[in-house]
């Protein structure tokens, strides 16, 4: 299975989720997010793709 999609994933995952974030949270609920949504892209990649 080809990572690329998976990339093309995670940078729109990333993108959405700062939109969002930046918008109707303070700084520490968008650390706190980001921190968040790393450590579920990182489970999906190591359950589903390796």
């Amino acid at each position: 299975m080809s990572n690329v999609g998976y990339y093309i994933f995670v940078l729109v995952a990333l993108m959405v989720a700062f939109i969002v974030v930046k918008k109707v949270a303070s700084c520490m609920i968008k650390t706190a997010v980001l921190i968040a949504l790393i450590v579920i892209l990182a489970v999906v990649y190591w359950l589903y793709f390796m």
